[in-house]
């Protein structure tokens, strides 16, 4: 149609058509068709490869996308209720009554964000009128880098706690998609780096850095991050983690009355209080004990009473289990302290671990049990590097304490999204959220308007088609919220 315009322009001048010079006014027509009401006119700057002179390259593709995939969280958020929860419990103390962007929908959006890999306020601007972005927030425009960052600066104590809430009835919604009859709960510390004079940012002597200290609680059958609180970075590693536990033991004890609740945590957790609550609450826990000089010589003492028993030659390596009852002067009674005591090849010296529990297990069980805690390790980890969880950059310490809270609901959503919706071909092989967002998030689509509908046409060459189908298959067999 174009070109039959441009023949009846050349008419209307007297001359005759040049095809060259036609091309060259319809591509400029066609560049000023698409980069009409755009914010940055990228269509003309096309480029050329060195490898093949014919082959050039522009952004001037239209309405596409490439995070298609995250139309199949909005299925499962539809599914499981989880922007209805923000609705209901969010609370922000703001005086401004917005008619634009609200306090829930910018919430939201910086979760879609996190899932797609987005994790930095300023990347909003560039997603604006993403196409998929657009639908799954069902808004014209997303928020602004601006609009994002006056939210941070509006939430307090108050907001913070909202979203622990939201977070607390979410997860019981998809445990209860998913009953078990066992969790076993991974407390432990991490250090977040900070720059800058940020609230809360102190000097840690363990990790010998400036940063935050923050707690966390992870179900490792899941993967739910059940609590997390960020914290200054000078605090011990221990400080009010009896409080910081109280409340999520007596939450599941009464949810699911019966179930098994198992609690690990490394040395940094030798609390006389924390053992005494998983007592009153029937929990059991198997939390390791420092090695303090007074161990070191009981491990002696083990050691040289194995030695009458059996002979272990020098050099060779030996490892033995044994158990004992002991009370501590801080402790309120004896518990049962089981051991494990390993020399390596070529060695001279035994190596320690001293374990204190109220599990029934054998003494090997149980330190067997507390040695894959490592999967506290990698949770925390896929935490940083799938969620941004110690991208922390805000001043104040309570617009970074939202911050955290977005971020695990983000994180609970994808844990959710794998064990509830993946198909099995994927379920045990993909773990971290960077492998998801590969196989089913980034994937080419193009937005097209069809009458009534608003049809999103994939990538025809996607090589995991399949299983977003089934995916996509899994996610309408969950019942609606009621």
């Amino acid at each position: 149609m174009a070109v039959v315009f441009l023949d009846f322009f050349f008419h209307l001048l007297g001359e005759k058509r040049n095809e060259k010079g036609a091309h060259f006014l319809y591509d400029k027509v066609i560049q000023t068709k698409h980069t009409k009401g755009a914010p940055h006119m990228t269509s003309l700057n096309k480029k050329a490869f060195q490898f093949n002179k014919k082959v050039k390259v522009d952004f001037s593709g239209g309405a596409l996308s490439s995070d298609s995939g995250l139309l199949l969280y909005r299925e499962f958020d539809e599914k499981t209720g989880f922007s209805q929860l923000v609705q209901d419990r969010l609370k922000v103390k703001d005086p401004v009554s917005h008619t634009v962007h609200s306090n829930v929908e910018v919430v939201i959006q910086k979760i879609y964000q996190h899932l797609a890999g987005y994790h930095t306020d300023d990347q909003a601007d560039e997603l604006r009128t993403e196409p998929v972005f657009t639908t799954v927030t069902g808004k014209g425009q997303l928020a602004s880098q601006p609009t994002l960052s006056r939210f941070n600066q509006r939430v307090d104590a108050e907001t913070v706690e909202s979203l622990e809430t939201i977070n607390q009835a979410y997860l019981d919604h998809l445990f209860a998609l998913r009953p078990s009859t066992q969790m076993v709960l991974d407390v432990d510390s991490a250090n977040f780096e900070t720059a800058g004079k940020q609230e809360g940012a102190a000097f840690n002597a363990h990790y010998q850095d400036n940063g935050f200290h923050p707690l966390f609680l992870f179900d490792s059958l899941t993967g739910y991050c059940l609590k997390a609180a960020l914290r200054p970075g000078n605090v011990y590693t221990s400080r009010g983690v009896a409080d910081f536990m109280r409340p999520v033991l007596e939450h599941y004890r009464s949810l699911i009355p019966g179930q098994d609740l198992v609690l690990r945590g490394d040395s940094g957790f030798t609390v006389p209080g924390l053992y005494k609550l998983c007592e009153e609450k029937d929990v059991f826990y198997a939390i390791r004990l420092k090695r303090t000089a007074s161990w070191m010589k009981k491990a002696q003492k083990q050691v040289e009473e194995r030695q009458k028993k059996q002979a272990m030659p020098v050099g060779a390596r030996a490892v033995f289990y044994t158990e004992f009852s002991y009370r501590a002067a801080s402790w309120d009674r004896a518990r049962r302290v089981v051991a494990k005591l390993e020399r390596p090849e070529d060695e001279l010296f035994f190596q320690p671990t001293f374990i204190v529990t109220n599990m029934t297990l054998s003494a090997k069980r149980v330190v067997k049990f507390y040695q894959n805690r490592g999967t506290m390790e990698n949770l925390i980890k896929e935490g940083k590097n799938g969620f941004a969880f110690d991208q922390l950059s805000s001043h104040r310490f309570e617009a970074n304490a939202a911050k955290l809270q977005i971020r695990v609901l983000a994180n609970n959503i994808q844990a959710g999204f794998r064990l509830l919706c993946l198909p099995k071909s994927l379920k045990k092989k993909v773990w971290r959220m960077d492998t998801v967002r590969f196989r089913l998030i980034k994937i080419a689509g193009r937005q097209v308007h069809s009458g009534r509908y608003l049809i999103f046409r994939l990538c025809s060459h996607c090589l995991y088609q399949k299983a977003f189908w089934q995916t996509l298959t899994n996610i309408k067999r969950l019942p609606t919220p009621a």
